[in-house]
């Protein structure tokens, strides 16, 4: 299963990428993100390994991040592991204009392994879209919130 969608963010690709690639704001748009720990590599490079959790209530997830292709301003791939399922995301950072980037992405569902998560794709792959396109949208909204501020 392949979500794809883009969204223009009203600040230069500088901060977008700025914002996108510190583990610290991942809270601010991200919800239940609660921590990512370097297990293997150099932060935010190629081959780079990290673990990511999250809490939403009392359960818990977590994610081990592998980096494929770091090469920003223009591009981010990487390799998301959960025990349940695997998936890629490509991300894209267009500079349209001095103070506007097009965030372009596309996440690829490349195993899903446990029976409920999977009937939900097959019947509902919607639910995976709209959370995808949830966090796309509080990231811009976290992005030109903080534009806002330093102005």
């Amino acid at each position: 299963m392949k979500i794809q969608g883009s969204i223009e963010i009203n600040a230069p690709r500088n901060k977008v990428i700025e914002y996108f690639s510190n583990p610290e704001y991942l809270k601010e748009y991200q919800d239940g993100f609660v921590s990512k720990e370097l297990i293997s590599g150099s932060f935010g490079q190629n081959g780079a390994v990290s673990k990511m959790l999250y809490q939403t209530g009392k359960r818990k997830m977590t994610l081990v991040e592998t980096i494929i292709n770091n090469d920003f301003p223009e591009s981010f791939d990487a390799h998301y592991h959960h025990k349940f399922m695997d998936n890629t995301m490509k991300c894209y950072f267009q500079e349209l204009d001095s103070s506007t980037t097009k965030y372009s992405y596309e996440v690829e569902y490349t195993r899903i392994n446990w029976f409920l998560p999977k009937l939900m794709a097959l019947l509902f792959p919607s639910i995976y879209r709209k959370q995808i396109e949830k966090w796309v949208r509080q990231f811009k909204h976290f992005v030109e919130n903080q534009m806002q501020i330093q102005n």
